[in-house]
């Protein structure tokens, strides 16, 4: 068990430092291509934007269950690939069909899995919601009025 804990411990550790690296690029990336263009930003450009945030977030949790899924095949869980992809794939996404499993030597690894994709599409999601809140700033709306402010069109 405890080289069950150790290798996921490790994992995590790995997961999470290629996932804020990827992230951190990816940011600086955004931030270079908009500030190369003038207010506001045209749907084409808001389009690249967030298709490349969300494209490199997607990427790196590619990535990410590679890595899972050769650890699987190295520790003899697997002895293809296409099956250690399949578990990998099913448990980063805490989907976890079922139909695949892993014996009780290494299962916990799994958990770890599941536990540390879990973590990471949190970090996805708040990372695209900053890139979709900075993208629509720049796009130029009235603002909205304020909360019990009532137009006076009598609307």
């Amino acid at each position: 068990m405890l080289a069950q804990l150790l290798a996921g411990a490790m994992l995590i550790a790995a997961s999470v430092a290629i996932h804020a690296f990827v992230l951190d690029r990816l940011a600086l990336l955004l931030r270079r291509l908009e500030a190369r263009h003038p207010r506001p930003l045209r749907l084409r450009w808001r389009f690249y934007l967030l298709l490349l945030a969300a494209l490199g977030a997607f990427l790196s949790h590619v990535v990410q269950v590679w890595i899972w899924a050769v650890v699987f095949m190295v520790v003899g869980e697997f002895a293809t690939l296409e099956p250690a992809l399949y578990f990998s794939t099913s448990t980063f996404t805490t989907v976890g069909y079922g139909d695949v499993t892993m014996s009780e030597k290494w299962r916990l690894l799994a958990s770890f899995e599941g536990a540390g994709g879990m973590l990471l599409f949190g970090l996805s999601t708040a990372f695209l919601f900053e890139v979709m809140r900075r993208v629509w700033q720049r796009i130029d709306l009235p603002p909205a009025p304020e909360p019990g402010h009532h137009s006076h069109d009598g609307s």
